[in-house]
């Protein structure tokens, strides 16, 4: 997950503006696309590695943990970098990495080049913002974010049900080879139509970073967006799973519940910016009320078709609700305790993000192996209770 970066810009924007936004989408909507597709092929991965399903779902927990280490430490060492080149070496890792994992025979190779194509993931999102709003006028720098990350609602709405559309009709490999294509396209777009004449980002310092690793509001803030985040994914890690073997789905419905589910997450995403705008802290306590109680009640409901299809794209809507207000809540301490590294604070909150996927999934997978599939909603249920307790605390003491 992504954060928007407070940057100035020239009063000239490009000409090009909006066909360099468009690349940076198109890069989003790849990453985006290869960060969650394999949620709709992890039986499929499973079963053809011969691996339980648990395991399975360290495909996505440990490609969240690569994000988590690279968004921080990798946009810090590359912050000498010229920035279209940057982009485009990314791009080349991110190809590499989604050909080799096409091409694994073994699950030690599929995770490790997971791993490696989420370094791509994290130092892209840390510095597409940056570039994004030099590209348009001043003016309009929230809108070209806006239409940026739009790549990544895009992903979750089409890519990721498509994706599980061509590895259900192909083998999952397909679909890795289909997003290293998505990585081609990518990087010809950016080749074309990124300027060559981007301003450098003023260098992320690690002094910044043990700034605020060591401050305790901005850390609280940090683990409210890995617990409110992440409790979502204990059940959406193995929501195929779940589909086939709790709720009976036919496998041949479930990229169309996949789709359904992702243009839930993009209204839920367009609410919670709304409700957001004002008070983010007030919002999350009350989002993460609803979605805990959501979560809850997904047990119960998930052994029956239509409850449980109801109870999914609840839990769309819902998941994905609190990011815009968890983006803002951290810029917000960060420019109270820390105001020389928002920047740097964006960083770190996708690594906060990634860390509650990895997290998520981790737990779902010992959930799974030991008591049930159809425990993994509740069980992220109380992640989000934490992340309302924890929330609580922290207007307490922003209200001091």
């Amino acid at each position: 997950m992504n954060q928007p970066y407070k940057q100035p810009v020239d009063e000239q924007a490009p000409k090009n503006g909006g066909l360099a936004l468009l690349a940076l989408a198109i890069s989003a909507f790849g990453i985006g696309t290869t960060e969650f597709v394999p949620v709709g092929l992890l039986a499929s991965i499973a079963s053809d590695l011969n691996i339980g399903i648990t395991l399975a779902g360290l495909i996505i927990s440990g490609y969240a943990i690569g994000v988590a280490v690279g968004a921080p430490i990798l946009t810090a060492l590359t912050n000498r970098m010229n920035r279209k080149t940057l982009l485009m070496a990314l791009m080349v890792v991110f190809i590499g990495g989604n050909l080799v994992s096409a091409l694994s025979t073994s699950f030690e190779l599929l995770i490790a080049a997971r791993f490696i194509t989420a370094f791509a993931h994290g130092v892209f999102f840390s510095i597409g913002a940056t570039i994004a709003v030099q590209l348009v006028p001043p003016h309009k720098k929230a809108s070209a974010i806006a239409l940026m990350f739009t790549g990544l609602t895009v992903a979750t709405v089409t890519g990721v049900p498509l994706g599980t559309f061509i590895g259900q009709a192909f083998g999952w490999r397909a679909t890795f080879f289909a997003v290293a294509a998505l990585g081609i396209v990518s990087i010809i777009a950016s080749f074309f139509l990124i300027p060559k004449d981007l301003k450098q980002s003023p260098p992320a310092k690690f002094s910044d970073m043990k700034k605020l690793l060591t401050n305790g509001r901005i850390l609280l803030g940090f683990l409210i967006t890995a617990l409110g985040y992440g409790g979502t994914f204990v059940a959406f890690t193995y929501l195929t799973p779940i589909m086939q073997d709790v709720t009976k789905i036919s496998p041949n419905l479930i990229s169309i519940v996949l789709l359904v589910y992702g243009i839930a997450v993009a209204i839920g995403n367009w609410a919670g910016g709304k409700f957001a705008n004002e008070d983010p802290a007030k919002a999350l306590f009350y989002m993460f009320i609803v979605h805990a109680a959501v979560m809850i009640v997904m047990s119960f409901m998930i052994p029956f078709k239509i409850a449980g299809l109801i109870a999914i794209v609840m839990m769309g809507l819902l998941a994905f609700m609190n990011v815009p207000g968890l983006q803002l809540y951290i810029v917000q301490l960060a420019e109270k305790y820390v105001p020389a590294a928002v920047d740097v604070a964006s960083a770190l909150n996708i690594a906060a993000f990634n860390i509650g996927i990895a997290l998520g999934a981790t737990i779902g997978g010992l959930v799974a192996d030991s008591i049930g599939l159809v425990h993994t909603p509740w069980v992220g249920g109380i992640m989000v209770i934490l992340a309302v307790i924890l929330t609580a605390v922290s207007r307490r003491l922003e209200a001091n």
